[in-house]
């Protein structure tokens, strides 16, 4: 890789660092409203939504399209985003 090459690509990574720090902090605001979401739910069984899992996803891919977004990459970011956080719900919920 040319020097010049170097300098351009450091100076991306640059910007995908600072990207990445926003994400993080959006990602402690989604956080924290799933806490809120998981304090509502009386049952473990309440954790998975197929009907709202559906309804995001399809809304994703909508958007993904509308903004020039390649679709597959928003829809895999998602599915393991809800995943994550139903993972995250089971961990934590408390029975009542």
């Amino acid at each position: 890789m040319s020097p010049l090459k170097k300098k351009k690509l450091n100076k991306i990574r640059i910007q995908l660092d600072k990207l990445d720090n926003s994400l993080i902090k959006l990602i402690k605001i989604r956080t924290n409203l799933v806490k809120r979401v998981l304090v509502l739910k009386d049952k473990k069984n309440q954790i998975v939504d197929q009907k709202r899992i559906k309804f995001i996803l399809k809304n994703i891919k909508i958007k993904s399209i509308k903004n020039k977004v390649d679709p597959k990459i928003t829809n895999r970011i998602w599915k393991n985003m809800i995943w994550s956080y139903i993972d995250y719900e089971k961990r934590n919920f408390k029975k009542k």
